[in-house]
């Protein structure tokens, strides 16, 4: 499903290519054509707000969201146990699951890493993909209202994934979700103790009830998340292929 591809690039740290493929992914989207048209117009402004800002504009704003502020995290992991010991065997786990599947991840990113684990879903068939998708749906919820509380153009990706997935979200496990400390990007402070906070706990066996024993969420079992602060690491490129003309 190459929509999830897109919405993948548009997660990643923006970059030159990133704005230069500002049509292509457009395209893609057009020609798949699996969006509501209310989710397809609005990805639509994620990608022309993206493109048309001062790339280092662009990316201070996605450093400031996404790597600084705990609770916007796109380490999906994060979410579910925080700092918890067991998340350095989660990541083995979920690398044997992309491994299975024929996917080589890139090395500069951890495996729960939104954009990646994305990416993957796009290379599997539309169905087990949705499916995919859908695992890690509350906490897809969870950061689509906290982007919507501060009115981000980023909100648009997260709302086109949850319209994706059709997952049926459990109104307990949002609430845990909902529970964790949401502070400003510019709050120092509260960041701080944000990122010392107790990691967050569903009850005995959350994560199989959740998603079903057998599905990769249930594979997941937490690892531990590098230091907090801004990432230094470069970003992996994300290079979305054009729709061949004349398909719909």
């Amino acid at each position: 499903m190459r929509t999830l591809k897109v919405l993948s690039a548009l997660l990643s740290y923006p970059s030159d290519e990133l704005q230069a493929a500002a049509p292509d992914l457009k395209a893609v989207l057009a020609a798949e054509a699996v969006l509501p048209r209310v989710h397809l117009a609005n990805v639509v402004g994620l990608i022309d707000d993206i493109a048309g800002r001062d790339l280092f504009d662009a990316q201070e704003r996605y450093i400031l969201l996404f790597d600084r502020t705990r609770s916007l995290s796109l380490h999906l992991f994060e979410h579910v146990h925080g700092e918890s010991r067991d998340r350095g065997q989660a990541m083995v786990d979920l690398l044997k699951v992309y491994e299975d599947a024929g996917y080589s991840p890139t090395p500069s990113e951890l495996p729960d890493f939104l954009p990646l684990f994305l990416e993957f879903a796009s290379t599997r068939p539309a169905t087990e993909a949705i499916e995919l998708v859908g695992q890690p749906g509350h906490v897809i919820a969870a950061l689509r209202e906290r982007l919507a509380k501060r009115k981000s153009v980023y909100e648009a990706a997260f709302d086109a994934l949850v319209s994706l997935s059709k997952a049926k979200l459990n109104p307990a496990q949002l609430a845990a979700l909902r529970s964790e400390p949401d502070p400003e990007p510019d709050d120092l402070e509260a960041l701080d103790a944000a990122w010392e906070e107790e990691e967050v706990m569903f009850g005995p066996g959350a994560a199989s009830a959740a998603c079903g024993t057998d599905t990769l969420a249930a594979k997941i079992r937490q690892g531990r998340r590098p230091a907090p602060g801004i990432a230094t690491t470069s970003r992996p490129k994300t290079v979305v292929n054009t729709p061949a003309s004349g398909r719909s």
